[in-house]
């Protein structure tokens, strides 16, 4: 069954606050294989003017996501999770991620469509930091395929 157009634009309740520690973007950056100095060595980073390490740009996917997640499970959307596939991440930044931030995440239905079937669904993720400025935007394509004919 098609997903409900009029969740189109719908926004969710910001995330509670989620700290951005200095192990944390140690842990990721040695997980997706990037050895550049700035995710781990405070001197680093501050050469190049940042004031901490900064976290590797697909880092903030972990708490986007999670942030989705509440879109996905909203009992009104009607949403098989089961069928779900994740179709596509685009990040748009303001400044990087910094160790010692603390980010809230607020998610809003961008766009519902279905293309064979298939339930195409447009999350963006906007990330501020404690003072409320706009960190970064994540933009989460899902796609549920489309129930198999018995």
């Amino acid at each position: 069954m098609a997903l409900d157009q009029s969740f189109v634009g719908r926004t969710y309740p910001p995330t509670p606050a989620y700290e951005v520690g200095r192990e944390k973007i140690r842990e990721f950056a040695e997980a997706v294989g990037d050895t550049n100095p700035v995710y781990v060595d405070p001197a680093a980073a501050e050469a190049l003017g940042h004031s901490d390490v900064i976290a590797p740009p697909t880092f903030v996917f972990s708490i986007t996501f999670k942030a989705a997640g509440v879109v996905v499970q909203d009992p009104q959307l009607g949403l098989d999770y089961s069928r779900v596939v994740h179709g596509d991440q685009k990040f748009t930044y303001v400044r990087p991620v910094r160790a010692g931030d603390r980010l809230t995440v607020t998610s809003t239905i961008e766009g519902i469509k279905s293309l064979a079937g298939n339930d195409i669904l447009d999350i963006r993720g906007d990330v501020h930091d404690e003072s409320g400025e706009l960190v970064v935007t994540a933009l989460t394509k899902l796609v549920a395929r489309a129930a198999e004919e018995a």
